[in-house]
């Protein structure tokens, strides 16, 4: 049982040291300024990416065929089109008569 508080008591602290000093510090304070910094500043930011390439070749689709039928009202593109005539009927083939 003393193990078990011992444990326990020692976990305790363990969240006390870490929690602590984040408590001291205010929200609204600057980090902490190194002494041992050299000021190097790094790399920087990096550079903007190139603007894409204007298209090469001049007008696309220079060859392009117009649609033979444009729907520019509230109707149907199917209603423009005649409809393709149906096929006749065949003629039923006739069995033989005996005469």
């Amino acid at each position: 049982m003393l193990m078990i508080a011992g444990m326990h008591l020692l976990g305790l602290v363990c969240v006390a040291v870490l929690i602590i000093p984040a408590l001291r510090e205010g929200p609204g304070a600057p980090p902490r300024n190194d002494s041992g910094s050299d000021e190097g500043g790094g790399w920087g930011p990096k550079a903007p990416p190139k603007p894409p390439s204007p298209p090469r070749g001049g007008i696309p689709l220079p060859d392009a065929v117009q649609a033979s039928l444009r729907l520019r009202g509230h109707g149907r593109l199917a209603d423009q089109h005649p409809r393709p005539e149906r096929r006749p009927s065949r003629e039923p083939t006739r069995t033989p008569v005996r005469t």
